[in-house]
């Protein structure tokens, strides 16, 4: 264990308060607002130690897919991302029950109605990320946080696979827990994320309801062997719904596997007033920010770009190569003016500073001035906060030495802060 660190703030805004643990590339502290008082969590990142090829992509991938799924009460919500030049720091939600792996360590099995409770919230997240193109690669006990009520929160999406990361419907990433992988991401061929998911959720449903699971990872080859014939027993006090349901999501096969869409239709929970969040009865509300930002990726936006939003943050030497750094020239700033406003501004600068002015199909305001030509964009990150970029598309060193003073004073009244990237 280590000892709880000094009481100390991150860029005046939140105050450490407990560690919490540590995982793969962070250690987690427990922290409180020093805006609203709020608890949350904190995954500290020292960019000097643990950030190198193989963590960036992870690191992106987690902000990304998180992100994208704010709006579902079963997945722990991302509150923003801060850094500073030697440090990342990640604002989560505070689980304050733990991981769900240390309620089963202590208890060695679940009555089947707190399984249920547990199992069926883990599905309605997943059918949410599913339906917005995410799956989450890497599912186990240790990935499932509990919060005070006793809710489920998934967890850990740096394994997560999104849209992109198809390649012809598929994926083909060999990623996870062994133990918990369906067995074609152990073969290493190509496969659908959402059925390896609902493999990794059988798993978890056997060792809630089994204490144990139901195969060993210690020989990979004897384990796919055992996979193969479905060689797993069940404990006697299973019932027999529950273990219907088990064999039809641990089937080696992921074409006759069920799908997580048809679980709430399997009778052992199909009893509604276990089921905590039914997706099927119940729509899930499309997530706002989902669709912005998914608008936001249209336009050209990246991982930097959504999480560049928080106040401190320059993380363009670690997430650009020194080609990109060279060819690209950017001011960025937040602003908590509507979109409509920023881009009235935006339009009266220009003119009054001589720029020609024309508007995109997609909503980029091309700007020109001599040799100067600057593109605009806003972009709604959540509500009531925007990411502007100002990109210099030709004459960077013209507008610096020339134009640069103008707009900042210029703009002043719509700008929350700047962020400078260049």
């Amino acid at each position: 264990m280590e000892a709880s660190p000094p009481p100390r703030t991150i860029l005046g805004r939140y105050q450490l308060t407990r560690f919490l643990g540590r995982g793969n590339f962070a250690k987690v502290y427990q922290a409180r607002s020093l805006v609203d008082g709020a608890t949350v969590a904190v995954k500290v990142i020292d960019k000097s130690k643990t950030v190198d090829a193989a963590m960036e992509p992870r690191i992106v991938r987690e902000i990304d897919a998180m992100r994208r799924l704010q709006n579902h009460p079963n997945i722990l919500k991302i509150h923003e991302v801060l850094a500073t030049k030697t440090k990342i720091y990640l604002v989560v939600d505070y689980a304050g029950g733990g991981e769900l792996f240390s309620k089963i360590s202590r208890c060695g099995r679940l009555p089947e109605s707190r399984a249920r409770r547990y199992f069926s919230q883990l599905v309605s997240a997943l059918l949410f990320c599913h339906r917005h193109g995410i799956a989450h690669r890497d599912l186990k006990p240790q990935n499932l946080l509990l919060d005070a009520a006793g809710d489920l929160k998934v967890s850990d999406f740096g394994l997560s696979a999104l849209p992109e990361h198809l390649r012809d419907n598929l994926l083909h990433t060999a990623c996870g827990t062994p133990a918990f992988t369906a067995p074609e991401v152990l073969r290493r061929v190509g496969y659908d994320g959402s059925k390896a998911d609902a493999w990794s959720c059988g798993v978890i449903l056997y060792n809630l309801l089994a204490g144990q699971l139901p195969f060993d990872d210690s020989n990979i080859p004897a384990m796919c062997r055992r996979i193969s014939r479905r060689d797993y027993q069940f404990p006697a006090w299973i019932s027999k719904s529950a273990r219907s349901l088990i064999h039809q999501l641990l089937d080696p096969n992921p074409k006759s596997r069920i799908s997580l869409d048809r679980v709430f239709d399997n009778r052992w929970l199909r009893d509604k007033k276990h089921v905590c969040y039914n997706v099927l009865e119940e729509s899930v509300v499309e997530s706002d920010l989902y669709n912005k930002c998914c608008d936001g990726y249209k336009l050209g936006m990246n991982a930097f770009d959504i999480i560049s939003m928080s106040s401190g943050l320059d993380l363009r030497g670690l997430f650009e190569t020194t080609s990109e750094k060279g060819r690209r020239r950017e001011k960025r700033f937040s602003s908590e003016k509507s979109v409509g406003t920023v881009e009235a501004k935006v339009k009266e600068v220009g003119e009054r500073l001589g720029f020609r002015i024309e508007v995109g199909k997609n909503g980029v305001i091309g700007l020109g001035k001599g040799k100067v030509g600057l593109a605009v964009e806003v972009f709604e990150i959540v509500s009531d906060l925007l990411l502007v970029a100002i990109k210099v598309v030709d004459g960077a060193m013209e507008f610096d030495q020339l134009h640069w003073d103008d707009w900042k004073l210029g703009l002043q009244d719509v700008v929350l802060s700047w962020h400078h990237n260049e």
